[in-house]
């Protein structure tokens, strides 16, 4: 029988070992994506299939898109829980402050670590992390089959709407010929490629619509046409009647212009800059552009918050994306 992820086989088994008897806590990021839900709904009940009491703890509410993937999945937001001693395990997250502050304080040794992101270097007691996978979905859907571990058809939902949002409806460049055997297997047991559509792109909210139009007008060019900038001022989610989660795919539209290499959203809040960074090729590598202000990410998409002013902050990244784009012209093609 075929083998995904021959590497993590072995060490894989002796965790589930190591998890029996023990009460388990799935940790996933702040501002949770479709890969970040999915992969910590899908471990919570294949670990609960094996008689594991294990449960879904976010730091922010599950956005009303992809609530669907949830069902009778035991999860909790962070201000409902307190460390009651069950052992933490985290998926989707690149670093132990990905969860936030107050996650990190109440479970400062985590035991394990289901990730893809490349600025991971390993910060749990198991690791299972592999950067050349398009999504945490695609590692655990892996591990499950090769495990052969029972996957019923929530869980395969959750797995698949992972993997297909986090490359990009399989647009992306990280879909591989794996993520395609894995999703077919996903199908086979239950995922409903069609529910995962709808439920995610067509119950856009008017607010969301309104958001669009406001971001696509702020748009401007810069870095001579290759890179493509919007930013959302400070009060317009009140002024417009939407909400911080309506922000989803808004910069894939920077990205989307004809030339542009790289799309950024500019979020403006008291005392802080949120940014999102796209790129339509991983050589741009926006986690590194992104760490340069606190942040982190995947090579082609990435985010940072920075304590700073709109007006301090624009010229800085300007300056970081102008020297990316012309490292990027430097190296050998």
């Amino acid at each position: 029988m075929k083998q995904f992820y021959p590497q993590f086989g072995a060490a894989f088994i002796d965790l589930l070992k190591e998890l029996k008897g023990k009460r388990v806590v799935v940790i996933g990021h702040q501002r949770p994506d479709g890969d970040c839900i999915g992969s910590q709904v899908a471990l919570c009940r294949v670990l609960g299939a094996k008689g594991i009491d294990a449960i879904g703890v976010n730091p922010d509410k599950v956005p009303r898109r992809i609530r669907f993937l949830l069902d009778d999945t035991p999860f909790s937001q962070r201000d409902e829980v307190k460390h009651d001693g069950r052992v933490p395990v985290y998926t989707d997250c690149a670093d132990h402050g990905r969860a936030g502050d107050r996650l990190k304080e109440l479970y400062p040794e985590p035991f394990a670590c289901f990730d893809h992101h490349l600025s991971n270097h390993g910060f749990g007691k198991h690791n299972f992390v592999d950067t050349a996978s398009a999504a945490t979905a695609e590692v655990l859907t892996g591990l499950f089959l090769d495990a052969d571990l029972p996957i019923d058809r929530t869980t395969a939902q959750a797995l698949y709407t992972g993997i297909m949002t986090d490359t990009g409806q399989f647009r992306f460049a990280s879909t591989s010929v794996r993520v395609f055997e894995l999703a077919a297997e996903l199908v086979a047991h239950g995922a409903e490629p069609a529910l995962a559509g709808q439920e995610l792109y067509e119950r856009e909210s008017f607010g969301k619509l309104k958001l669009l139009q406001y971001y696509i007008n702020s748009l401007k060019l810069e870095c001579g046409g290759r890179v493509c900038i919007g930013v959302l001022r400070n009060g317009i989610f009140e002024e417009i009647g939407a909400s911080v989660e309506d922000t989803e795919g808004l910069v894939d539209y920077a990205r989307s212009v004809e030339g542009v290499e790289i799309g950024v959203l500019i979020e403006e809040r008291p005392g802080i800059i949120k940014a999102s960074l796209r790129a339509k090729h991983g050589g741009l590598r926006m986690d590194t552009l992104a760490a340069q202000f606190q942040g982190g990410g995947h090579a082609s998409a990435a985010g940072l918050n920075c304590p700073a002013t709109l007006g301090e902050f624009y010229p800085k990244l300007l300056a970081a994306l102008n020297a990316r784009l012309a490292e990027t012209d430097a190296k050998p093609q």
